[in-house]
């Protein structure tokens, strides 16, 4: 059965759809450089998974599946547009310029960041969910105020929509028709609660309860998520206010490598989705519309690896930072009782001479 609320442009066996108030804008040489975004994307992805279980990172949060969502979405940005990411956004990460490895630095424990927001318009990670969200509308509010032509897209999950953060970041939103649109990457799975158990109606529905429209798209669909992303950020832009995008997709993997899937959600279920998968639906696309020859799947695929040793070979090489760095930028300015921590740690021998 159909969807009718549910955008989508391309069905998961790579042909085309007609949607009322959605069209695909892409060229085939676009739609090209896009799929080799989530091959890479991907292939980075599973590097980093195989670091962090032979013991080179602390954590990782997987993306396999969720590569459309993410390219559809980084790439209908404009270049002064901000970006404000959960701990999972590694394909918006790519497509603002961020190099891998810089990516990586926070999950190996190595700096608390890892990149200079305002050098590529991506705020750093945030672990505490829904966070994102609220910071995300109060720069909006700001640029707003500083009449600039640009807009806001932030990321969170369908489990961090049953935050009090996402939800009166929502409020003000709206209250002041800020420049930003929100991005929900359903997943299904809140860590191993399903979505369902959150929310009895799809998650897109709560926008019109705080006056702003909200869209569902096919989270595994990348033009539909492409052009449904352009159009809200055209409309942001244009000071039409907040949307809210409901990414409907599937988490392939854990939802970080602490996790076992296999505990609360079974087999068949995967491989469903697997016949879903985001990448393969796009090859389709251009095998079959655009011609496109298995060479340049291939050679797609070469460079995915090169990249991928590449990025194991900088992880390997950072260095570890003095322990006595977690005190520099807690505050603008000297604190006391920062100035109390460093000096005990220092006498503990855990680091070097400030």
């Amino acid at each position: 059965m159909i969807d009718e609320e549910l955008v989508q442009l391309l069905t998961p066996e790579g042909e085309r759809v007609d949607h009322p108030d959605y069209a695909s804008t892409l060229s085939g040489e676009q739609i090209l450089s896009m799929y080799r975004d989530m091959v890479i994307v991907r292939r980075l992805c599973t590097e980093s998974t195989s670091l962090q279980r032979q013991g080179q990172l602390a954590l990782w949060a997987p993306i396999e599946g969720q590569e459309g969502a993410q390219i559809g979405a980084g790439r209908a940005l404009a270049p002064m547009d901000f970006t404000f990411p959960s701990y999972r956004e590694h394909g918006i990460a790519w497509c603002r310029g961020i190099p891998p490895a810089e990516l990586l630095k926070l999950f190996r424990a190595v700096s608390n960041g890892g990149w200079d927001p305002l050098k590529y318009r991506h705020h750093l990670p945030t672990i505490v969910l829904g966070n994102q969200v609220l910071n995300a509308v109060g720069y909006a509010m700001g640029i707003q105020r500083d009449g600039a032509d640009e807009a806001v897209l932030t990321f969170f999950g369908d489990g961090a929509s049953s935050q009090g953060d996402v939800l009166e970041s929502f409020v003000w939103a709206s209250s002041f028709n800020a420049p930003v649109v929100f991005f929900c990457q359903n997943n299904q799975f809140g860590i191993s609660t399903p979505s369902s158990t959150q929310s009895k109606v799809p998650l897109f529905r709560r926008a019109r309860g705080f006056g702003f429209p909200g869209v569902r798209v096919d989270g595994n669909d990348l033009l539909a998520c492409y052009e449904v992303t352009r159009a809200a950020l055209d409309n942001a832009r244009a000071g039409g206010g907040p949307t809210m995008i409901e990414a409907f997709t599937y988490r392939m993997g854990a939802h970080t490598t602490s996790d076992d899937p296999t505990r609360y959600r079974v087999d068949a279920e995967v491989e469903v989705w697997k016949h879903r998968d985001p990448i393969e639906r796009i090859k389709a696309l251009l095998v079959r519309e655009y011609r496109v020859k298995p060479s340049a799947f291939e050679d797609i695929a070469a460079e995915a690896d090169r990249q991928a040793l590449q990025l194991r070979e900088d992880v390997l090489a950072m260095g570890r930072p003095d322990p006595l760095s977690m005190f520099d930028h807690v505050y603008a300015d000297d604190h006391p009782l920062i100035d109390e921590g460093r000096r005990e740690m220092a006498a503990l021998g855990l680091g070097g001479s400030h």
